[in-house]
């Protein structure tokens, strides 16, 4: 089992924050985002650790020997979305752990013995323009949409087995083929294919940072806890 860290964005919501640092190095409650993923992927035994960087690279060079992890560079970041990270890495995928940078776990959500491709999702009410999980009574996903409603989003955390990796890294070669890619993520290539796939879904706490009040609004929760 491995890892692959997606942290190759600019993250111009979080600015100033983001001014001189990936987005993935903003700190919650003073650690950075990444490092709290990293720590607890060792945690659950997942040593073979992939970042994929771009904006502002190098200040992610700290990682490779304070925790021992590999950083693929991303050159093209300020034109392709994550599909493109994920298209550089594509022969370490399967069996594996796929993190979002910007995606804070406020404690080890991550399973150590799992066996089915599983969505990590947040529950949440109300939400706006998500990519929404329609799961069955045994949170089997049956539908993956971006809509507008209440239940499980996809929240920056999901594992996939070899099976269904290899027919992900079959659609996103394809779509890197047709040079019809560059506005897509990489989730869009599971939504394209979503019927072969069989997908499951983990209910976690867990929250994606995007603007500097949501991290100020998180950490006070976390304050609170």
């Amino acid at each position: 089992m491995n890892a692959i860290i997606l942290a190759a964005g600019l993250g111009t919501r979080l600015r100033p924050l983001t001014d001189d640092r990936p987005k993935c190095l903003v700190p919650v409650l003073g650690v950075p985002m990444i490092e709290q993923q990293i720590r607890f992927l060792q945690e659950s035994g997942i040593s073979d650790i992939i970042v994929v960087s771009g904006y502002c690279a190098g200040r992610l060079d700290y990682l490779k020997a304070l925790y021992g992890v590999k950083i693929v560079h991303n050159e093209y970041y300020n034109e392709y979305n994550n599909i493109y990270s994920l298209y550089l890495v594509r022969e370490h995928f399967g069996d594996t752990y796929i993190l979002e940078g910007d995606v804070y776990m406020p404690s080890n959500c991550l399973l150590t013995n799992i066996s089915d491709s599983t969505y990590f999702a947040a529950y949440r009410e109300n939400y706006e323009r998500e990519w929404g999980l329609v799961v069955d009574d045994n949170l089997r996903v049956r539908k993956i949409c971006p809509q507008n409603g209440t239940g499980y989003i996809l929240s920056g955390i999901s594992y996939w087995t070899q099976v269904d990796a290899a027919k992900i890294r079959m659609r996103i070669e394809e779509l890197m083929a047709s040079g019809d890619f560059s506005s897509l993520f990489w989730d869009d290539a599971v939504l394209q294919i979503q019927e072969e796939l069989d997908i499951h879904c983990q209910p976690v706490q867990i929250y994606e940072i995007d603007t500097v009040s949501e991290l100020r609004a998180l950490e006070a929760l976390l304050s609170q806890e």
